[in-house]
């Protein structure tokens, strides 16, 4: 049963992280390295989140079989030495500390062990968690680096491509090599330090968990308080619409951007291929960027080559390859962002009607959910009958709101605890973290499901505040995570990187906070294996004593300030507009982005309306011809036309192709012009019958002709 346990959890990490890699990625344009290195790291970040609670419940269950191997039972009167003598001495003088502690008494006798159900065997614990930890510890400091600037490089080949990587990772890799080196000179010049490999290997461990930690308190300062207050306002339905409103003025201002910085690129890449013929040796680097453009870009590129020509003839500066690699890297660059901002306006007028659908279905009294467009995709049997207009009302205007504020006061109530448990978890005597509170007084039980329960929960609330505030972290245009597959590959592996690094102190901070941490609980009790992989950090007293005790203390003053939105309104004053309710430029796009979301929807409602006036006519059409081919049937006796006939036939027939195609043209230049909506008449048919001349349905207001008010438009 417990290799069962171990098996299932590693498969469902693995379909999580392969599902969350599939929203975020692209597997049909990224690299497949990128894609493999990113999922290893995420898997490998997520095994150690889910597997520490078998590991504290198989410690839990070491601990009682060791208990009950040390009874005076067990020990033999010829084994006793002075140190042993020495010790029994001891034991009788802490008798008052025994009657305090219950679990010291529970361990002077003999106890009925009870195996957990997820029980892993001896050895391979320590196996396992000596392979997740160095393989993530080589991804996050070694390989990822060096594929983040591979797949930012421009080159045109893996070995061009690899000689950027090494180029600008020389720095990054010289300088912990520059530090290493010191530190090793710094040992064997000092007699007074004698340090094995096994010392060396902690130092290395306890620098890497010391940066991390110092970034994990960061971010959970932020996700405490964020999550909980994020589900709270989601529940205030015109808070969500007026941020969608603030949301759509600064990304169509980030789109009209991406769109000007396309063109430019495009405008260089024209100039390029212009430049450079078929027959030069770089033509072969033109055509890859060529392949990356847009396909509407490619076409009008095409269209404008010329035949062959002999390039050394003519004395033009073609630009060299250097130039070409950057121009590569550009193309790759302005067209990922380019897609990114056309999906994210598509996905946010989607949620802003979405909303206004909402509000509007609030005070209907059918209780029947209505949507202003029609879903584009077909309906499925759920929808049909099981997830009706009448439950979607009730779901979306009155129990989701509901929903939304008890799991936000859930969620509050679970980051106090944390923050308490942050702040009194060097405590042992007497114990004021909850959560140790909790899991020694499931141990008395030995309630082993319990144990993993709440291992479970408090370490996924723990791992949901910290990486969900990753993916929500944005540094300018370099690092930005986007749903719908717009995460570029830089982001993937910067995403990898963090989570390699931030995993293990976290892993880390929760034994601490449950006293499964021998260095916190000061007791000389069985460690968890993936404690025991950390290394004991008596090497560096002042990290172990101070840094990892004292430092997590500062979770309470972020908080404070991520309540009070310090963070934002700094950014604000520093010009990055955040959304704000008692702010002006809030207020002013705001208005921006409501005028943006009601112009979108009446183009939408008139693509609709077309649509639909489309669908009718060809209707209409089919139902007419299929009387006319029946009328054909019933009069199909052959006639001899006359002369008369004959000659009417045939000028009639000019006459409507003439017709036709004058008919045609005109409904030509009425779609190259906007109408006039203002207009007192509208005429379906531009045509007239009688006259045969042409009536416009529609004008410019200032080319609008009015005999009897000449000024009306002025």
């Amino acid at each position: 049963m417990s290799g069962a346990a171990l098996g299932i959890e590693v498969v469902f990490v693995f379909f999580l992280a392969l599902f969350l890699l599939h929203r975020f990625g692209d597997f049909k344009k990224q690299h497949r390295l990128v894609l493999v290195a990113t999922l290893l790291a995420w898997c490998l970040c997520f095994l150690i989140v889910f597997i520490i609670p078998l590991d504290v419940s198989t410690t839990i269950y070491n601990r009682c079989i060791a208990r009950n191997a040390v009874t005076p039972a067990t020990i033999n009167v010829s084994q006793f030495t002075t140190t042993t003598r020495a010790a029994i001495v001891n034991i009788s003088s802490s008798s008052a500390h025994v009657a305090s502690n219950p679990l010291s008494v529970e361990s002077s006798s003999p106890q009925k062990c009870y195996k957990p159900w997820s029980y892993i065997p001896k050895g391979i614990m320590p196996i396992f968690w000596r392979v997740v930890y160095w393989t993530s510890q080589f991804l996050t400091w070694i390989l990822l680096p060096f594929m983040q600037s591979y797949a930012r490089s421009g080159g045109f080949s893996i070995t061009g491509k690899i000689k950027t990587a090494l180029i600008e990772n020389a720095i990054y890799y010289g300088t912990y090599l520059l530090i290493f080196g010191a530190l090793l000179i710094y040992v064997a010049v000092n007699p007074n330090l004698h340090l094995e490999w096994y010392q060396l290997q902690t130092i290395g461990i306890a620098a890497a968990n010391t940066w991390g930690l110092f970034l994990l308190v960061l971010l959970l300062g932020y996700g405490l308080v964020e999550i909980p207050r994020s589900h709270w306002n989601g529940a205030k339905k015109g808070y969500l619409l007026m941020k969608t409103y603030f949301k759509a003025a600064k990304l169509m201002t980030e789109k009209a951007d991406a769109e000007e910085n396309l063109e430019d690129v495009m405008e260089e890449v024209r100039k390029v291929n212009e430049c450079i013929k078929y027959n030069h040796p770089l033509r072969k680097c033109v055509d890859t960027i060529l392949r990356k453009c847009p396909a509407e870009y490619q076409e009008k590129m095409g269209r404008n080559m010329d035949d062959y020509e002999d390039f050394e003839e003519k004395n033009i500066n073609y630009p060299s390859e250097k130039t070409l690699v950057k121009l590569h890297k550009q193309v790759n660059y302005a067209v990922q962002r380019h897609n990114r901002t056309q999906v994210q306006w598509r996905m946010l007028l989607e949620q802003a009607f979405h909303l206004e659908d909402v509000a509007k279905n609030e005070t209907s009294a059918s209780r029947q959910f209505v949507h202003t467009f029609p879903p584009q995709e077909p309906e499925s049997w759920i929808t049909r009958h099981i997830y009706t207009p009448t439950v979607e009302w009730y779901w979306e205007c009155l129990l989701r709101p509901w929903c939304s504020r008890i799991l936000a006061v859930a969620l509050a109530l679970f980051s106090a605890v944390v923050v308490w448990s942050e702040c009194t978890f060097f405590s042992t005597h007497p114990v004021l973290s909850l959560f140790a509170v909790f899991i020694q007084q499931a141990e008395r039980t030995y309630n082993y499901i319990y144990i993993e329960v709440a291992c479970f929960f408090t370490i996924f609330f723990l791992s949901i505040c910290v990486y969900s505030t990753v993916f929500r972290i944005r540094v300018f245009n370099y690092y930005y995570f986007a749903s719908h597959h717009q995460t570029d590959a830089y982001s993937l592996l910067f995403s990898g990187m963090l989570f390699c690094r931030l995993t293990p102190p976290l892993c880390l901070n929760f034994l601490g906070l449950t006293h499964m941490d021998g260095s916190i609980s000061h007791q000389n009790t069985e460690q968890t294996a993936y404690t025991s992989i950390m290394g004991s950090l008596k090497v560096l007293p002042l990290i172990a004593d101070v840094f990892y005790i004292y430092y997590p203390m500062l979770v309470v003053i972020l908080c404070i300030a991520t309540y009070f939105s310090l963070g934002t309104r700094c950014l604000n004053l520093l010009g990055f507009q955040q959304f704000m309710g008692d702010n002006d430029m809030t207020s002013d796009l705001t208005d921006e982005g409501k005028e943006l979301i009601r112009r979108e929807k009446r183009k939408r409602q008139r693509h609709e309306d077309g649509e639909t006036r489309r669908r009718e006519w060809k209707e209409r059409y089919a139902s007419n011809r299929e009387d006319s081919s029946r009328n054909r049937n019933v009069n199909s006796e052959p006639k001899e036309p006359t002369y008369t006939e004959m000659t009417t036939s045939r000028s009639s027939k000019y006459t409507r192709s003439n017709n036709r195609t004058e008919r045609d043209r005109i409904e030509l230049l009425q779609d190259a012009e906007p109408l006039d909506f203002n207009a007192d008449t509208f005429t379906d048919d531009p045509l007239d019958s009688e006259s045969g001349r042409y009536q416009p349905a529609g004008r410019y207001l200032s080319m609008s002709k009015s005999n009897s008010r000449i000024f009306d438009d002025v």
